[in-house]
């Protein structure tokens, strides 16, 4: 089984406490970070794990998420070497792990050598925010289903209700939900308006589980997120700790349990 699937699946309904993703840049703050800032995540009680693989117009995202894109293209971080980075990833890493990007890196790569090398190395998932839905329905779904990886899509405020109910019939895993019309990093926590429509979403009794992205960036907002889903996303804040760390590996389980709020001991054992 998928272990996003498995994770989610795992999550009854008597679990009070929402489940944690964090977004970081692949080959950031330095090129060959990447398998250590996964490991300390994971260490530090992080649930699943988003690697964003770096490119040259984030349309998507705010200045934060930007330069560290920018930070790791400059390190000369590429597709191939972040697969090379990841290809024994499982010997250590038991959380679910996805890779978010945009669609063009990709193609490039070719769709198919994509989910297979994706396959090889032990990613779960996608999220590649403009990918569009009817394409990946009618030509990539598939291949995506071939190698056992899931596609996870994105709505927001504005997405209309048959286009989610489009995207729960076709999804697996979670559905990622944009807190609001925004990049990310730049919202301020959860308004009143963010709350009717989470509980919109709520009402209509979707298939899959969500998780809320944009604007988390603490305990109190990732607790208030996780009162409307299953979770929540945190991408900004955290690369914001990588970008001022003196010492990663504890920065990232100090702040990762702080999100959760449990002390670190507790989150490591």
């Amino acid at each position: 089984m998928n272990r996003i699937v498995n994770l989610f699946q795992n999550k009854t309904e008597q679990d009070k406490e929402g489940l944690l993703n964090v977004y970081f840049t692949a080959g950031f703050p330095q090129l060959d970070d990447t398998l250590k800032v996964l490991k300390a995540l994971q260490e530090g009680g992080a649930d699943l794990v988003e690697i964003g693989m770096p490119y040259s117009d984030p349309v998507a995202d705010g200045e934060t998420i930007q330069k560290s894109n920018d930070q790791a293209l400059e390190n000369g971080m590429t597709v191939r070497i972040l697969f090379d980075q990841l290809k024994d990833m499982r010997q250590t890493i038991t959380v679910p792990v996805l890779l978010m990007g945009y669609v063009n890196p990709v193609l490039q790569f070719g769709i198919e050598n994509f989910c297979k090398k994706c396959a090889e190395v032990g990613i779960d998932g996608l999220i590649l925010p403009d990918m569009p839905m009817d394409v990946y329905q009618n030509e990539y779904k598939p291949i995506f289903d071939a190698y056992g990886i899931l596609n996870i899509f994105l709505v927001t405020p504005q997405t209309s209700e048959k286009r989610i109910r489009q995207i729960d019939e076709i999804s697996e895993g979670f559905i990622y939900t944009v807190s609001s019309a925004s990049v990310t990093g730049s919202s301020t926590g959860v308004s009143d308006d963010m709350e009717t429509y989470f509980n919109r979403l709520n009402a209509m009794n979707l298939k899959n589980p969500r998780l809320i992205g944009f604007g988390i960036k603490d305990n109190d907002t990732f607790l208030k997120a996780s009162r409307y889903a299953a979770g929540a996303i945190i991408g900004s804040a955290f690369i914001r700790v990588l970008q001022n760390s003196n010492d990663l590996e504890n920065d990232i389980k100090t702040f990762v349990s702080e999100v959760k709020g449990k002390p670190l001991e507790v989150a490591l054992a």
